[in-house]
C-alpha cells in the first residue's frame, strides 16, 4: 500500500474514531441521567402533590391547596395528586397511577434501595393510597373525582390560588362503576404488597379495601362515566373487563386466594392489544398471570397458556419482531398514539422490563414470529430505545424529562409551574388573569417542574416546546408512575 493510501486510511480510521467516541460520550452521558432521572421522578410526584404539604416537602416552590376538598359531601378528601397540568383529581387515571408505582416499588424494590430512592418512592405511593382510603369510606361508595373538568379548564390558576368550584363526584351501589372500583381494587391489592415488608398493619388495611372494591365492582356492572359523567369528557372508559382482570391479577399476587385465580382462568383474556395504559389494562393482567406460568405455579392450563402467549404477542409488537409490530418514528420512538404518546411508550418500557426480570428468573426465552427474544433484549430494547430516547438520544438531542440534561422542555403545559410561586408573589392570580400573565407568556415557567415527562414528539420525531400545545407538551402522572420502576432498574 502507498504512502498515499496509507494517510489516506489513517485519516479515514481516524475519522471513524472521532465518530465512534462521540456516539460513546453521547451514550456514557444519558447513562449517567438514569439516576438523576430517577430522583427527579419522584420529585415530579411532589410537585403534584394536592392538600396540606408536609415538613419534608422538597418541592418548595408549592405550597398547600384543596383544603377544603370533600367537605361539599361532609367527608374528608384532601390529599392525593393533582392529575397532569391542571388542577383537577381525576380518580381513574389516579389509581391507575397508584398501581404502577407499587409495581415499581415490588419489581424494583432492590434498586430502588440500592439508589437510596425507596423511601421516596414508598411516600409517593403512601400519598396516592391515603387518599385512597378517604375516597373509600363504605365498601360500596367509592369517590371518583374532585373538581368540575369544564369550569377547571377554563382558568388558569396555581393550585394555591384556586376559586374553581370543587364538587365532589362518587359511585355506589346506584350509580355503579366497575372500571374505577376494579382499577382502584388493583392500586389497593398491589400497594399492599408494597408495603407488606415494611408497614404489615396498613398493608392490611389496604388488601381489606382491595377486597370490598373488587365484590363492589363485580356485584353492579357499570361504567364509570354514566355515574359520573362530568369524567367522561376528559377519561372515559372503554369499559371494565380489563379492570376486574387487573384487579384480580394482583388479589391474587397479594393473597394467594384460589377464588381469584378462579376468577382469572373463568375470564376472557382480552386477546392481543396494542396499548397498556390507563384505559386498557390487560396487557398488565396477561404479564402478572404469564408470570405465574414461568414461575410453575399453577397448572399449564389452556386459559393461562392463552394469557401467556397474549402478553408475548405485545412484547414481540414491541421488538419489532411480532405479526402486527408498534410503529416506530424515524428516530426510533415506539410510537403508539397522537396524544400524549410518552404514556404508552414509558408503560410498554415497565412491561418490557419487568417480563425481563421474570424470563430471566425462569431461564426462559420469548418465541417471536420473527426471531427470539432474551430477557436481555427486552431490558435492551427498554433501555435503548424507550429510555435513552426519552433522557436525550433522538434527532432533537432533548429529554423530554424535564430538569435533565440542559436541553428540555422549559414550558410544559402546567398550571403551577407556569405561575410565579405564592412564596413568593402571595398575590392571588385570577382564572383570567392566569391566561393573560402566564398562559400567553412566552417566558420559560418560572418553576422548574423536575422529573416530569412531556406529552412527547410527533411520530416525526418534531416536538413543539409551547405551552398552548396541551397534546405535546402536557406531563401527567399516568407516564411518571412506570418510569420509576424502569429508571431504578436500568441506573
Amino acid at each position: 500500500m502507498s504512502q498515499l493510501k496509507n494517510g489516506s486510511s489513517q485519516c479515514l480510521w481516524t475519522s471513524i474514531c472521532i465518530v465512534l467516541i462521540v456516539m460513546s460520550m453521547a451514550r456514557e452521558a444519558v447513562s449517567t441521567n438514569y439516576g438523576e432521572a430517577l430522583t427527579k421522578s419522584l420529585l415530579y410526584f411532589e410537585a403534584q402533590r394536592s392538600g396540606k404539604l408536609p415538613s419534608n416537602q422538597r418541592v418548595t416552590w408549592r405550597g398547600d391547596s384543596a383544603l377544603r376538598d370533600g367537605s361539599d359531601a361532609h367527608i374528608d378528601l384532601t390529599g392525593g395528586y393533582y392529575d397532569a397540568g391542571d388542577n383537577m383529581k381525576f380518580g381513574f387515571p389516579l389509581a391507575f397511577t397508584t398501581t404502577m408505582l407499587a409495581w415499581s416499588n415490588i419489581e424494583m424494590a432492590s434498586q430502588l434501595r440500592a439508589h437510596h430512592e425507596k423511601g421516596n418512592s414508598l411516600r409517593a405511593l403512601k400519598w396516592a393510597t391515603d387518599y385512597l382510603i378517604k375516597a373509600h369510606p363504605e365498601p360500596n361508595v367509592l369517590y371518583g373525582q374532585v373538581g368540575e373538568g369544564n369550569s377547571d379548564h377554563k382558568c388558569w390558576m396555581r393550585p394555591e390560588d384556586m376559586t374553581t368550584p370543587r364538587p365532589s363526584f362518587r359511585i355506589d351501589a346506584q350509580h355503579p362503576g366497575s372500571d374505577l372500583a376494579g382499577e382502584t381494587a388493583a392500586a389497593m391489592a398491589a400497594a399492599s404488597i408494597a408495603f407488606a415488608p415494611s408497614d404489615k398493619a396498613y398493608a392490611k388495611i389496604l388488601i381489606g379495601h382491595a377486597k370490598d372494591l373488587f365484590a363492589f365492582a363485580k356485584a353492579h356492572p357499570g361504567v364509570y362515566q354514566n355515574s359520573i359523567p362530568n369524567a367522561g369528557g376528559f377519561y372515559a372508559s372503554s369499559g371494565y373487563k380489563d379492570e376486574l382482570l387487573w384487579a384480580a391479577a394482583w388479589l391474587h399476587r397479594a393473597t394467594n386466594d384460589q377464588i381469584y385465580l378462579d376468577y382469572l382462568t373463568q375470564a376472557e383474556t382480552g386477546g392481543p392489544r396494542t396499548v397498556f395504559a390507563w384505559d386498557d389494562k390487560f396487557v398488565g393482567a396477561q404479564v402478572l398471570v404469564a408470570k405465574l406460568a414461568l414461575e410453575g405455579k399453577v397448572e399449564s392450563r389452556e386459559k393461562i397458556t392463552e394469557y401467556k402467549s397474549m402478553a408475548e404477542q405485545f412484547i414481540c409488537n414491541c421488538a419489532q419482531k411480532g405479526s402486527n409490530n408498534v410503529k416506530k418514528t424515524p428516530g426510533g420512538l415506539l410510537y403508539f398514539l397522537p396524544w400524549n404518546n410518552l404514556q404508552y411508550t414509558a408503560a410498554a418500557s415497565f412491561v418490557l422490563s419487568a417480563y425481563s426480570k421474570y424470563l430471566e428468573d425462569a431461564k426462559a426465552s420469548i418465541q417471536c414470529p420473527n426471531g427470539a427474544l432474551q430477557a436481555s433484549d427486552l431490558l435492551h430494547l427498554a433501555r435503548s430505545q424507550v429510555v435513552d430516547y426519552i433522557l436525550g438520544s433522538n434527532p432533537k438531542n432533548m429529554s423530554y424529562m424535564v430538569g435533565v440534561g440542559t436541553n428540555y422542555p422549559k414550558k410544559p403545559h402546567h398550571r403551577a409551574a407556569s405561575i410565579v410561586s405564592i412564596h413568593k408573589d402571595k398575590t392571588p392570580v385570577t382564572c383570567s388573569g392566569g391566561f393573560n400573565a402566564w398562559y400567553n407568556n412566552p417566558a420559560p415557567n418560572p418553576n422548574v417542574l423536575a422529573g416530569a415527562v412531556v406529552g412527547g414528539p410527533d411520530d416525526n420525531d418534531v416536538y413543539g416546546d409551547k405551552r398552548t400545545n396541551f397534546q405535546q407538551a402536557e406531563p401527567a402522572t399516568v407516564t411518571a408512575a412506570p418510569l420509576v420502576g424502569v429508571l431504578a432498574l436500568v441506573a
